[in-house]
């Protein structure tokens, strides 16, 4: 019973992280209305950025580490953030008004960009930050039930980033234009709404999330793998569409689930398959959702 408890307490990290990169996704996705790897990659991004300039800030400038953390946090907050609506602008929001494929193409060039360029930055090598944060936190009195304190730090932020994004999207003027944006952009645009506007600025919101979760992923991870921008942006478009990709919140509980799935198949099935079983039968349960609409 313990060891099953445990594991549902082990899921909350990695299912507020999937949450929050699913919402931060569907926001971009809802406007666009196209598959996007871009978005994996600015994630992994923001964990490279973080990690060379902390260590940057550690080794030259010879920064406290909680300084060094904190100036790399901030490095990638503000260069993710201010890519994602560069993007948005100039690449984004003209192409997804020409075909369903050149998003697409551009979204894997970017991916490519940013990988690459991740890569030549740090020359190639992986850099990890020393453990920090990881002493026990008991849970429940009694029972050995515990995570750490940057786990329980990490679900925190996350989840209240999730909640108070789905908040600002049903209280503000700006969500009340980015809906209508996402239901009829020209009809949105005759309203006098900005539709470039609120799609470049819908994708820097965005690319917040995807900042925001990177430098908590990396500091609990200790690392950001070059190759994670492919693996995420192909995760995320896949975990995201169990709730809906229009919907953020119901994207952000679709992944959650997701998360949960992958803890329990870690503990109790065999490791090296998790992935192969987790998306696996995540592409069977959207295939079997869109063949069930279509017989509707």
């Amino acid at each position: 019973m313990a060891y099953t408890v445990q594991l549902l307490v082990n899921a909350l990290p990695l299912a507020a992280l999937y949450a929050a990169l699913a919402f931060g996704y569907a926001i971009a996705f809802a406007i666009t209305k196209r598959a996007d790897i871009t978005y994996g990659a600015l994630f992994a991004c923001s964990g490279h950025v973080f990690l060379l300039v902390s260590h940057m800030a550690w080794n030259t400038l010879f920064l406290t580490f909680p300084a060094a953390l904190g100036l790399g946090a901030g490095a990638a907050i503000c260069l993710v953030s201010g890519l994602g609506v560069l993007i948005g602008w100039r690449i984004v929001a003209p192409l997804a008004k020409i075909s369903p494929n050149a998003l697409t193409v551009a979204s894997l060039g970017l991916l490519l960009v940013l990988m690459e360029g991740a890569r030549l930055a740090a020359e190639t090598r992986e850099l990890w930050l020393p453990p920090f944060w990881n002493g026990p936190v008991g849970l429940v009195p009694g029972v050995a039930v515990t995570l750490t304190v940057l786990q329980l730090v990490n679900a925190a932020v996350l989840t209240t980033m999730v909640a108070s994004g789905a908040l600002f999207l049903r209280r503000s003027r700006w969500g009340r234009y980015w809906r209508a944006v996402c239901e009829d952009r020209l009809a949105a645009e005759f309203c006098g709404v900005h539709a470039a506007g609120i799609a470049a600025s819908a994708y820097g919101l965005a690319a917040l999330f995807a900042a925001l979760s990177g430098i908590l992923a990396t500091a609990y991870y200790g690392t950001m793998d070059f190759g994670a921008g492919l693996v995420f942006g192909l995760k995320v478009i896949l975990i995201s569409a169990v709730g809906g990709h229009y919907h953020p919140l119901k994207a952000a509980l679709g992944a959650a689930a997701i998360g949960l799935a992958e803890t329990l198949w870690s503990g109790f099935g065999p490791v090296v398959w998790r992935d192969v079983a987790v998306l696996g039968g995540l592409v069977a349960l959207l295939v079997m959702r869109q063949q069930a609409r279509g017989v509707g």
